[in-house]
């Protein structure tokens, strides 16, 4: 089926490749479509529900029917469209949906029972008897539902993500992207222009004319070329822009390596994260078929897809082609195809008034239908006007334009109706939810002509380069077709028996969005929904604008009036392991180690996980042989002298600008606007339900800058956490943060000799006396900048001292060896973990996301003078009641009593069963201080209960101990040893 002389692939090259097992031979640029037509194959698929033979209906990415499955084994892909998937030597290619054979598909029994599978089948049939759902009706869909299968195997091919940056965006490199680019690029600009096309030209490259004086392939190559020689323009072609998203970000999908075979030095895809100034949405539009009875079998394709496979690939799907087109756009196809040489078998047209085409022997049928096709796996006739039958094996059909606006609508914006182009635009810009800085150039804006596509993209780089604050540069544009031609509105052929397709990969008939408006779901959204029409994998690309307009004619009705559905991103199919890139293994829970790290394991530290970090468990010294010795030495260590330990890991946000008390209010519990330059205080911050969300330190380091510290395991959340309340309830607050977790070394310098150390490390020593508790400032270490903090985790006098994270390596061995010198040394999580239980500090084994400030002891740092995030969630009658379960600190009533975080506690005398449970234990811990354990829990009327007995038990490690409540704190009630 190769027409000489027709085509832009090297015939020259032979490439052999395999579909369901059998072995052909296509050349280098086809596509499997092509090169599987070009061999005379037109059955590619079975549809979704009735399995009836289908082919290719389209030549790009908004193909419904040529879906099939690619590679083998763990490198399966499902459903990949055979019109996009380029052709290389040895590609392996499985039909889907079928069974056993794409020829003989016995599940093509569905289509006998289509009478008793309209739309909404499923909701009415399945509803009784009720106890056969589960057993029977839902296992018997889910065997049945789907197209393609994946493996169920590990990926074995990589995906990257990588991040881009450009003053413009050019999406599309058709007639409109090209010039767009030029403009842009000549104005000095950082132009990325992205294709999902191999190379350049869009529609220039499926058809006959010419731009400038050359053919327009040739003028689009010479452009690229022009472009790509510029320093300030990447090409990327193979690149599919996805979605829209805020801040001037758009996702795309480059396919790097599924035009080849399998490389293992090559990622698949890599999916791009691009921060633009602004963006031009040159996507084109793409062609609508028009819904008649049998319009779905292999033969049957849009007009423009017939002219692309015969200009791009020299391909033609039949011997003898009919026309049925409502356009003059769509006429040019029968005469590229008659100066082929292929046979025209006829031309309707429904338009009463449309004269024949000149030059071309083929009967000319004016205000005709078709409405009638034959053939079993494929076409062989078709039937017009209910009566007369004509002999075809292909037929290009065309019922008009629509403009390819679903980026403009990623935001929520809605198209609008353009009665005079019969298609539906881009919103308007600033519009509500109209995507910031994308302005449509082109086919997407309604230019359906080429000179108007060129002059709509010169205009929209224009606009582009004003919002960067560039100044355009004029350039002359070529000469160029200017008229698009008559076209008259046409959907579906009305008034005849038999099934008209609208939605092909879901089988959605014209009857079937008939019969949802005539039950009553006549929202766009609910026949949506009741027929399944636009929701299968190319999301009703060549099916949306047909389906509303059948809805509004059964309304009543007309499609302004009757809306779109809603478009989100993808714009196509994208990998999980593309939007997943490097989020495996290492990747998905990423090692991350302190400054100190190196220096740790040296000392024989065991490591254990921190969130995501690794941190030192304890630091065994000489004659230790269990980490309780080590520990309880490390413990004593800093109650007596010094210890040091690495808090590297906790989080660090650094907060900026005049309104950045004002914020910190907004988010913490307590009032922080009033802290003095040089002062910290500590603060919980609420989740909008009212429980504690998380605690830390805000330290104020100038009149408009703060650093803030979270805990390790919720660094992350608090961040997300800024955005949401900056986003939401403070748009117009003048702060900015960002996270500094890692450029930071942090350290404690905890014990009574602490401020011994300090004078020994800092530049010109330290007076204790001038630094009080809760202060912050500016040191000098060794002539390096640092932070000093003076808080204490441990509940004795104590620091943290903070160094840019290069010197963190330097700085931790020359704190330990001073701690050595003063008889302390580098204590573990275990030491730290037991020194905050005897002070009574909360972690995140009490902020679990279940308690309240009231269940901590902590109301009283609910501010009452201002607002803050879940203060009126937190005065919840159910969130202060007396009898929650609350924060109290548990010791053994025995000597050598255990406990353990976990155990339950119950009144004593009454069954250990769970209606009798009384609390829980969230921390525990063998106290070297006190001499026995001790633990923090949650007790129902906690406060209430300090000096009663309860019973802590734990059926799974058999433990059962009785037990004293008492207040939280152990040690030090009232803070001396911190603040002296």
């Amino acid at each position: 089926m190769r027409i000489d002389g027709y085509g832009r692939i090297d015939r020259s090259e032979r490439l052999r490749f395999s579909f369901d097992g059998q072995w052909y031979v296509g050349h280098p640029g086809d596509t499997l479509a092509s090169a599987l037509l070009a061999n005379g194959v037109r059955l590619m698929g079975r549809s979704f529900k009735y399995h009836r033979p289908r082919g290719p209906m389209t030549a790009g990415p908004e193909e419904p029917n040529a879906l099939v499955e690619m590679g083998e084994g763990a490198a399966r892909i499902p459903n990949v469209r055979a019109t996009v998937q380029e052709l290389f030597g040895g590609l392996k290619a499985t039909s889907q949906n079928r069974w056993p054979s794409l020829a003989v598909d016995l599940l093509g029994i569905n289509n006998l029972a289509a009478p008793f599978l309209g739309a909404g089948f499923y909701y009415k049939t399945f509803m009784w008897p009720a106890a056969f759902w589960e057993k029977v009706y839902e296992p018997a869909i889910r065997r049945a539902a789907g197209l393609g299968a994946f493996s169920r195997e590990a990926d074995p091919q990589r995906h990257e993500r990588a991040f881009a940056f450009c003053d413009v965006l050019v999406i599309g490199a058709g007639p409109a992207g090209l010039i767009a680019a030029r403009v842009a690029a000549e104005a000095g600009a950082q132009v990325i222009l992205a294709d999902e096309g191999v190379g350049p030209g869009g529609r220039l490259l499926s058809e006959s004319e010419a731009v400038g004086g050359a053919p327009g392939a040739d003028w689009a190559a010479t452009e690229l070329a022009r472009l790509k020689a510029m320093p300030n323009v990447r090409w990327m072609p193979r690149t599919t822009v996805t979605g829209a998203y805020d801040g001037g970000i758009f996702g795309a999908l480059e396919r790097v390596a599924e035009h080849v075979p399998h490389d293992p030095a090559l990622p698949r895809t890599c999916f791009w994260r691009i921060a633009t100034g602004a963006a031009i949405m040159a996507t084109g539009a793409l062609e609508r078929p028009i819904a008649f009875p049998g319009n779905d079998r292999p033969g049957i394709m849009t007009a423009s897809a017939v002219r692309a496979y015969l200009h791009r690939w020299g391909v033609v799907p039949g011997k003898s082609i009919a026309l049925f087109a409502a356009n003059d756009h769509a006429r040019r196809t029968a005469k590229d195809l008659a100066l082929a040489g292929v046979e025209i078998a006829a031309i309707i047209d429904p338009r009463p008034d449309a004269p024949p085409l000149d030059g071309i022997d083929a009967p000319h049928f004016g205000g005709a239908r078709v409405t009638g096709t034959a053939g079993r796996l494929g076409l062989r006739r078709i039937m017009v006007n209910g009566h007369r039958w004509i002999a075809a094996d292909a037929l290009a059909m065309s019922g008009g334009w629509s403009p390819s606006v679903h980026l403009a609508c990623h935001m929520g914006a809605k198209p609008v109706w353009d009665a005079e182009r019969g298609a539906f635009l881009p919103p308007a810009a600033g519009s509500r939810g109209a995507v910031p800085n994308l302005i449509p150039a082109g086919a997407a804006a309604g230019h359906f002509d080429t000179a108007g596509c060129l002059a709509s993209g010169h205009a929209a780089a224009a606009q582009a380069l004003e919002l960067v604050g560039r100044s355009e540069q004029t350039i002359e544009l070529p000469e160029a077709e200017d008229q698009a031609g008559s076209s008259t509105l046409y959907f579906h052929v009305g008034g005849e028996k038999g099934r008209a397709w609208l939605d092909f990969q879901n089988d959605v008939t014209v009857k079937d969005v008939a019969l949802s408006a005539q039950e009553g779901f006549i929202s766009v959204e609910h026949m949506k929904r009741y027929t399944t029409q636009g929701m299968a994998p190319d999301q009703g690309k060549s099916s949306n604008v047909a389906a509303l307009a059948v809805l509004a004619e059964k309304t009543g009705r007309t499609i302004p009036e009757t809306g779109t559905t809603t478009y989100r991103p993808p714009f196509t199919p994208v990998p999980l392991g593309a939007l997943g890139a490097g989020a495996e293994q290492k990747g998905y829970a990423p090692e991350r180690f302190t400054t100190s790290h190196e220096a740790t394991i040296a000392r024989g530290a065991p490591m254990i996980e921190a969130g995501l970090w690794y941190r030192p468990s304890y630091f065994p010294a000489e004659g230790e042989t269990t980490w309780r010795q080590s520990c309880d030495r490390e413990v004593g260590m800093v109650r007596t002298a010094v210890g040091v330990a690495d808090v590297s890991t906790l989080g660090k946000i650094e907060l900026c600008g005049p309104d950045t008390g004002a914020f910190l209010d907004l988010v913490y519990a307590s009032r922080f606007s009033t802290l003095k330059v040089g002062r910290t205080r500590y603060g919980i911050m609420l989740r909008e339900d009212g429980h504690v969300m998380d605690d830390g330190t805000t330290a104020r380091l100038a009149e408009d800058r703060w650093v803030m510290t979270t805990t390790t395991a919720a660094a992350g959340q608090v961040m997300a956490h800024l955005d949401m309340v900056q986003q939401c309830f403070a748009p117009r607050m003048a702060v900015r943060f960002t996270s500094t977790t890692d450029g930071w070394a942090q350290f404690a310098v905890a014990g009574p000799r602490s401020p011994d150390l300090l004078s020994r490390l800092l530049d010109g020593g330290h007076d204790a006396s001038a630094f009080p508790f809760m202060a912050c400032g500016a040191v000098a270490i060794g002539g390096t900048a640092a932070r000093l903090f003076r808080i204490s985790f441990s509940g004795e006098h104590a620091y943290e001292v903070a160094v840019p994270a290069r010197f963190g390596a330097a700085l931790w061995d020359r704190l330990v060896m001073l701690a050595e010198e003063l008889g302390g040394g580098p204590y573990g999580m275990e030491a730290l973990n037991v020194l905050r239980i005897e002070k009574g500090f909360p972690t995140h084994a009490e902020l679990h996301g279940r308690v309240t400030a009231f269940d901590l002891g902590m109301q009283g740092m609910m501010s009452t003078k201002k607002t803050f995030v879940g203060k009126a969630a937190a005065s919840r009658p159910g969130l202060v009641d007396r009898d929650r379960e609350r924060l109290v600190g548990l010791k053994p009533v025995r000597p050598g009593g255990r406990l353990l975080a976990g155990a339950h506690l119950f009144e004593p005398g009454d069954a250990a069963i769970r209606v009798n449970d009384k609390g829980y234990l969230t921390s525990a811990c063998h106290s070297p201080t006190l001499g026995h354990d001790i633990a923090l829990g949650f007790a129902v009327r906690g406060p209430q209960r300090h000096g009663d007995r309860m019973v802590v038990v734990d059926h799974l490690r058999d433990l059962r101990t009785e037990v004293e409540v008492t207040g939280p704190v152990f040690l030090d009630p009232q803070g001396t040893r911190a603040r002296t």
